[in-house]
C-alpha cells in the first residue's frame, strides 16, 4: 500500500499508520509517531525486531495453536496490553472510551494514561470492565493519592507507575509543528491551516469530541477550558528530585498491583524488585525520551535473568505485529505493552480500526506459532530463535 493509494482495506499496522496520516493533523499525528532528538532510539526498537530471526520447524503438530494467556490471574486473549498513550481522545472522538471499549470485547488490558482527554469516571461509565491506570511522578503527592482513589473506586487493580520522565526529553517534530508550544504569528497560522485542512478531524473530534481537555486533570485545573490550559501545571509536575526511596508512598496509598513503567537496566529491575514491583515495563518511553538508548528488546532477556520469577516483566516499544509479539516472549516478556499501533488504528478507524488492530495482532501470533512449532503461549521461548 503506498501513501497515495488507502481505498483498500487496512491489513497490518503499518496501513493503519498510513490512516492516521492521512485522517489526523500533522501536529497530532507527528506526537503519536515521533520520538526524542535524533529518533535514534525510536529506530533501535523496531530495528531489534527486524534484525531477529525465528526458527521455521515443521511437522509438528500445530493443530491447537492457542494465543490465550494469563497476567495476574486475569485471562487474556494475547499476551498484549494496551499502553497508556497521552491525548488519545484527540486522535478519535472521546478516543481513550473507544479504545477501551474494543480492547475489553476482545479481553485485552487497557491503560489509561494520567493526561488522557477522557477521564477514569467516564471510562468506567463506559464499560464495567476494569482497566488499568498510569500514573506519572508528580510534585503534587496529594492530587497523585486523589487520583489512586479514583482509580480504585472505579476498580482498577493495576497500577502502571512511569518514572523514565524526570525531565521531558526534546521531541523536534513537535517543536517544528507548534504543538509544545512557542510558536511565532506565521507558525500559528500554519498550525491552524493544519487543523482546518482536515475536516473529517474537525468535526468529529474538534467538534463533536468535546471537551478537549485532560479529564483526570479537570480538578487540578478547575478553569481550564483547553489542553494550553493545563500546560503550565503539567509542566510544573516534572518531579526531578524523586528517588527509589520515595517510593513508599505509593504502596501506602496503592493495595493493588504495581507495575513500574520505564526500566532498562538490570541494576533498576533490582530496586524494583526492593520497593516491592508486582511487574515492570522494560521501556524507553517508545524512544520518546532518551535518545542513543538501547532497544528494549535488546536488554528484555538480561532483565528476566536478573528478576527471575519474583516479579512480571513486560515490554513496549517497536512493537508492530504479532511476530513481534511472538519474539518479545519467546525473548523473556511476560506479555508486551503496545502505544502507537493501537493509536494509529484508533485514528485511522476508531473502535472498530482497533478491534481489527487486534484481530490482525491475534492472527499474526497464531501463523508464526504454527511455523516455529508451538501450539500455547507458555512453550514460547528462546529455542524459536535463529
Amino acid at each position: 500500500m503506498s501513501n497515495n493509494s488507502l481505498n483498500i482495506a487496512p491489513a497490518s499496522v503499518s496501513d493503519y499508520r498510513l490512516l492516521a496520516e492521512k485522517r489526523l493533523p500533522r501536529q497530532f499525528f507527528d506526537y503519536i509517531d515521533g520520538g526524542s532528538y535524533s529518533e535514534s532510539t525510536l529506530k533501535n526498537n523496531r530495528a531489534a525486531f527486524e534484525n531477529l530471526e525465528l526458527r521455521q520447524r515443521v511437522l509438528k503438530d500445530v493443530s491447537h495453536v492457542s494465543t490465550q494467556h494469563e497476567l495476574f490471574g486475569e485471562p487474556m486473549s494475547m499476551p498484549v496490553i494496551l499502553a497508556p498513550v497521552g491525548l488519545a481522545g484527540c486522535y478519535a472522538k472521546r478516543g481513550e472510551v473507544q479504545a477501551f471499549r474494543a480492547a475489553a470485547n476482545k479481553h485485552i488490558p487497557f491503560t489509561l494514561s494520567t493526561v488522557g482527554i477522557c477521564s477514569i469516571e467516564e471510562l468506567h461509565q463506559a464499560n464495567p470492565t476494569p482497566f488499568w491506570f498510569q500514573l506519572y511522578v508528580i510534585r503534587d503527592r496529594k492530587y497523585a493519592i486523589d487520583l489512586m482513589q479514583r482509580a480504585k473506586l472505579a476498580g482498577c487493580k493495576n497500577l502502571v507507575f512511569t518514572v523514565d520522565l524526570p525531565v521531558l526529553g526534546e521531541r523536534y517534530r513537535d517543536i517544528r509543528n507548534g504543538l509544545s508550544g512557542g510558536t511565532n504569528f506565521i507558525g500559528s497560522i500554519k498550525r491552524a491551516w493544519d487543523i482546518v485542512s482536515h475536516p473529517g478531524w474537525m468535526l468529529d473530534v474538534a467538534i463533536r469530541g468535546k471537551p478537549l481537555t485532560f479529564g483526570n486533570l479537570e480538578q487540578a485545573v478547575p478553569n481550564a477550558n483547553s489542553l494550553s490550559d493545563f500546560k503550565s501545571w503539567v509542566d510544573s509536575q516534572f518531579d526531578a528530585s524523586m528517588t527509589w526511596e520515595d517510593l513508599s508512598w505509593i504502596r501506602e496509598h496503592w493495595d493493588g498491583n504495581i507495575i513500574i513503567k520505564g526500566i532498562l537496566d538490570k541494576e533498576d529491575a533490582q530496586f524494583a524488585l526492593k520497593v516491592g514491583a508486582d511487574a515492570i515495563v522494560v521501556s524507553n518511553h517508545g524512544g520518546r525520551q532518551l535518545d542513543g538508548a538501547p532497544a528494549t528488546l535488546d536488554v528484555v532477556s538480561d532483565i528476566k535473568q536478573t528478576v527471575q520469577d519474583k516479579c512480571k516483566v513486560i515490554v513496549d516499544g517497536g512493537i508492530r505485529s504479532g511476530l513481534d509479539v511472538v519474539k518479545s516472549i519467546a525473548m523473556g516478556a511476560d506479555a508486551c505493552m503496545i502505544g502507537r499501533a493501537w493509536a494509529y488504528a484508533l485514528a485511522g478507524a476508531g473502535e472498530k480500526g482497533v478491534a481489527h488492530m487486534l484481530q490482525i495482532l491475534s492472527g499474526e501470533m497464531k501463523v508464526a506459532m504454527a511455523l516455529t512449532g508451538v501450539n500455547a503461549v507458555n512453550e514460547i521461548n528462546t529455542d524459536i530463535l535463529r
